[in-house]
């Protein structure tokens, strides 16, 4: 028979929520960082090349 959980303390769920934010924030980062060396030309860790080629 199902029970249910205990619930989980306010304190908890902010150290949870936090967290999650927290990787979210640091992705956006190191994505908002290679955009940035891309844009300048500085990138060494990337290989992009500006210029596309369309097959039609």
């Amino acid at each position: 028979m199902a029970v249910p959980k205990k619930r989980i303390s306010s304190s908890k769920k902010r150290i949870r929520k936090n967290i999650w934010k927290g990787k979210g924030s640091g992705a956006a980062l190191k994505a908002f960082s290679l955009a940035k060396s891309l844009s300048t030309g500085n990138s060494k860790s990337f290989d992009f090349s500006g210029k596309q080629k369309r097959n039609k």
